[in-house]
């Protein structure tokens, strides 16, 4: 299994308190430190580019993201949330470019699966606007690369971060040919993905009530997201691996555990395995909690290398 990161998604800083911090990917990497991560292969991520961007995003979005370079030591708010410092816009192009990395090799057949450990995290990321720690929409950009580089006709992301992945689904909503299932705390930033929205048919929205645990979570993707996503039997499965649903993450007010995140993993790569081949690219999203998110990604690694 391939693992794809690089240094610059550790330059990129929000400044001092926010919660999208360099110390999340330092907390992932150490958990991925370990003996039993050993046979990892690990690579650099490219940075994606301007072609892969603007599948996905207008010119002048991408335009901006890139041209928007403070000095050493400032920072650029865009929102409220979402601001950019000297580094941001590479460490934006390495993990875009990450899940494009890690969808040719999973296509080329050299890896069968592939996790991204990169930062900015890319779901809430709409075609023209950033926002919610979000700079390019990464997994969109990976599905968009799968069917322009390698012919792949479907491709499914599946977001289980707590947050609803509004800025994929913006940029799936009018093309049937891309899936979006996403699981979520309901009411809660960005204040979309209700059960009706729908796009063409192709997005599918989980909200789950505050305090839902982890036996009422895995029960809604066993009844609803993995029937769905193998009904559409896509040529690729994406996912957006947020991390934000345990049960100590400080943004939210779910009741997951690690062996959740195990759970869900393991029922995505058993649909894969039966619709495609067992191809799934994996990119990190939330997670807040330090200890929470090192033990959850381990959790979700280790079911994706050995289911």
């Amino acid at each position: 299994m391939l693992l794809l990161t690089h240094p610059a998604c550790l330059r990129h800083d929000n400044g001092e308190g926010h919660p999208e911090c360099p110390d999340r990917l330092r907390a992932v990497l150490r958990a991925l430190e370990t003996q039993e991560f050993s046979t990892l292969v690990r690579a650099s991520a490219p940075e994606a580019t301007r072609e892969q961007l603007l599948r996905v995003h207008p010119e002048a979005h991408v335009e901006r993201i890139l041209s928007t370079r403070p000095a050493e030591g400032r920072r650029i708010h865009l929102d409220a949330d979402t601001s950019m410092n000297a580094h941001s816009a590479e460490a934006a192009l390495r993990a875009a470019g990450a899940g494009v990395e890690a969808v040719d090799s999973v296509m080329r057949g050299e890896f069968l699966r592939a996790f991204c450990a990169v930062r900015p995290p890319g779901h809430h990321a709409e075609p023209a606007e950033p926002m919610g720690f979000c700079l390019f929409a990464n997994a969109a950009v990976a599905a968009r690369h799968a069917q322009a580089a390698h012919g792949v006709e479907r491709v499914a992301v599946l977001d289980f971060d707590v947050h609803h992945g509004n800025g994929t689904q913006a940029c799936f909503e009018h093309d049937p040919s891309l899936m979006l299932v996403s699981s979520h705390q309901m009411p809660l930033y960005p204040g979309t993905g209700g059960a009706s929205e729908t796009g063409a048919g192709n997005i599918l929205n989980l909200p789950l009530a505050p305090g839902t645990d982890g036996p009422a979570f895995r029960r809604v993707w066993e009844a609803q997201g993995l029937p769905a996503v193998e009904a559409f039997a896509p040529g690729l499965i994406i996912v957006s691996a947020g991390f934000d649903a345990h049960r100590l993450d400080p943004l939210a007010a779910l009741r997951l555990a690690e062996d959740d995140f195990a759970w869900v993993t393991e029922a995505i790569a058993a649909v894969a395995n039966r619709v495609c081949g067992g191809r799934v690219v994996s990119m990190l999203e939330g997670g807040y909690d330090l200890h929470a998110l090192a033990r959850s990604t381990a959790a979700h690694v280790r079911a994706l290398m050995h289911a």
